[in-house]
């Protein structure tokens, strides 16, 4: 380790109640990147986070892309060869607050009020991304402020539509590669397993998103003119897709379960170590059974196998009162989680083939596909993974865990794919910090420990 990291660490202690401020400062920067209301201040959130790297040394602009702006900065480090290139990614766009009657104080006014692990800070934005954005960001500056400098050549990248689904960051990724080029990217946009156990993200589920449109008849009908005569679309497909599993929640789409990599045994056992209690997890949401496959553990379901859930089914009519047709279409939105190894494109393919399988005469289906990308499994055994660890080791007083994520950080995919990176997920967030929900916060232990966390990782790998 850096021989400056302890002096690093007294200056964040010393300086907390500042980054608080500028905390909070950012959080009232209502940077909605969905709504073209907030547009300027979606620029105005990118300004003031370039303001804060140009202030340690950074070297950096506002980029234009065909939305919002992106932030990319330089700094040379130390100026040798040592140490390794960091690229931080963050966002600064932040989920629409509605709705607003839900918040106990307003969305963009930041409260710190007290909560079971001390004060939290309450706004929109508050853990998802501007917090732990500012967790790094802080443990720059305190590395500037103590030795003037940072340890270790970074690169910085902050977007404002990763709540939109990060529409231009794919165009813009590719078109800067070679600036873009680093050893590994670092992101906080994760979180711990509870408030005393740091976790680093290892794994992470993938996503195809579809559309099904059924037609049968050339209009709609009335029912008792045409019923149990003319096939009824919103039969067919929901008779369908009711056998999308078996009785055991085995999905049927041919070729499914083809190539998927499953989690070595030591995993599995960490996991299990972690005492996760599937009842609890569920009664939170009013529920008391889980489903999925049988023969597999919570985590592992939750963590390492694939998924494929109707998110909406709808046609002919749905307003108030009574209307007796059948409608000539139905339709369907279906989306799979998808682990490592899952084939994104084959999944698709074995969708057609599922629905075709099941298609009587006088029916034609459409897949609209909206998005797919494949699972993504983080070495857990690189160099950055094993100083990572060490660093959360140190701060924590245990060990972190390496844990997965049933959901889909699709940059991470991106930065695979385009910059050819791995990244080291480091976040800091709560199952309670009701991200994108009204009253979002981020408990300031969290900040706090997140930004040693990080001034440790810098300080750990300057020093190697």
């Amino acid at each position: 380790m850096n021989t400056n990291t302890d002096a690093v660490l007294a200056e964040l202690d010393r300086a907390f109640p500042a980054a608080e401020a500028r905390l909070v400062e950012w959080l009232r920067i209502p940077s909605v990147s969905a709504q073209p209301a907030h547009a300027a201040d979606c620029r105005r959130a990118g300004e003031w986070v370039l303001a804060q790297l140009t202030a340690l040394g950074f070297t950096g602009s506002l980029r234009e892309t065909a939305g919002h702006p992106v932030v990319v900065a330089h700094h040379p480090g130390p100026g040798t060869a040592a140490g390794p290139h960091l690229l931080f990614y963050g966002h600064y766009d932040v989920q629409p607050p509605d709705p607003l009657e839900l918040w106990h104080s307003p969305p963009f006014e930041p409260t710190i009020v007290e909560g079971p692990n001390g004060p939290r800070v309450v706004a929109r934005g508050a853990v998802d991304d501007k917090g732990q954005v500012m967790m790094w960001l802080e443990a720059l500056r305190a590395w500037h402020a103590t030795t003037g400098g940072i340890p270790v050549r970074c690169t910085v990248l902050v977007e404002g539509e990763e709540e939109i689904g990060s529409p231009s960051l794919d165009p813009f990724l590719a078109a800067n590669a070679a600036e873009l080029k680093a050893d590994v990217a670092v992101i906080s946009d994760t979180g711990m397993w509870d408030v005393n156990t740091p976790a680093l993200s290892t794994r992470l589920r993938g996503l195809v998103y579809t559309q099904i449109d059924l037609t049968c008849a050339n209009r709609d009908l009335h029912s008792g003119m045409y019923g149990g005569l003319a096939l009824n679309p919103l039969n067919l497909l929901t008779r369908i897709l009711g056998g999308l599993h078996d009785d055991n929640g085995v999905v049927q789409v041919p070729g499914f379960y083809e190539g998927i990599i499953d989690p070595s045994p030591a995993q599995k056992a960490e996991w299990n170590s972690l005492g996760f209690n599937e009842a609890q997890f569920l009664g939170e949401i009013g529920l008391t059974r889980g489903i999925g496959e049988g023969n597999r553990g919570a985590l592992e379901r939750l963590w390492s196998r694939p998924t494929a859930d109707l998110n909406g089914v709808w046609g002919g009519y749905t307003g108030d009162g009574s209307k007796t047709v059948i409608a000539s279409q139905a339709h369907a939105k279906l989306s799979f989680r998808l682990v490592p190894g899952q084939d994104p494109d084959k999944v698709v393919a074995g969708l057609r083939q599922f629905l075709a399988d099941r298609l009587p005469e006088d029916a034609k289906v459409e897949v609209q596909v909206f998005g797919a990308s494949p699972g993504i499994e983080i070495p857990a055994d690189s160099r950055f993974v094993q100083e990572a660890r060490a660093a959360l080791a140190a701060e924590y007083g245990r060990p972190a865990v390496l844990i997965g994520c049933g959901g889909s950080i699709p940059v991470v995919e991106s930065m695979r794919r385009l910059l050819g990176l791995d990244s080291l997920l480091m976040g800091f967030g709560l199952t309670d910090d009701q991200v994108h929900s009204p009253n979002e916060k981020f408990d300031l232990t969290c900040f706090r420990h997140g930004a040693r966390s990080h001034a440790r990782l810098l300080g750990r790998l300057a020093g190697g």
